[in-house]
């Protein structure tokens, strides 16, 4: 497994990891209204998508020559999004990222790694030390939604 920074040509890659992480890992956890509302599968310019992961100095995990997973942190320490592939999941790219996540946010002079955690990657977060500090309710595309601001001193 590699990480690399994200470059333009993973853009289709990361948004369909994003849509089939929510639409097929995530499922358990939401409704197929929320689901739907978070997803929005069919619903996404693949321009404004590759954007926004460059503004947010995504990095990219990759199996061969397969994008296996991605994420970003800034400098503050938020980390935006955190997906993994469903077919990698279970094999260390979530870890990987986090590792890498924690050395950037480190050299950046971050006080802690924070998160706004999904109902399935809760316990992820609490595995690498990452604790809950707030149960939150977002609503999305008119869709009230749970989650957890999670936060990790470093």
């Amino acid at each position: 497994m590699e990480i690399r920074p994200y470059t333009e040509t993973d853009a289709l890659a990361t948004l369909e990891i994003f849509v089939t992480a929510i639409t097929d890992t995530a499922s358990k956890d939401y409704s197929a209204e929320q689901i739907a509302a978070w997803a929005r599968p069919g619903d996404h310019d693949l321009a404004r998508w590759n954007a926004a992961r460059e503004s947010l100095n995504t990095v990219v995990a990759t199996i061969g020559a397969e994008v296996a997973g991605f994420s970003d942190v800034g400098d503050d320490g938020y980390i935006d999004m955190m997906f993994v592939a469903p077919k990698f999941g279970r094999r260390g790219v979530a870890g990987a990222l986090l590792a890498h996540l924690y050395d950037v946010a480190l050299a950046a002079g971050s006080p802690e790694l924070y998160t706004d955690a999904s109902i399935t990657a809760r316990p992820f977060f609490e595995k690498h030390g990452f604790t809950v500090v707030a149960e939150q309710h977002p609503v999305t595309r008119g869709v009230k939604m749970t989650n957890y601001k999670m936060s990790l001193p470093l």
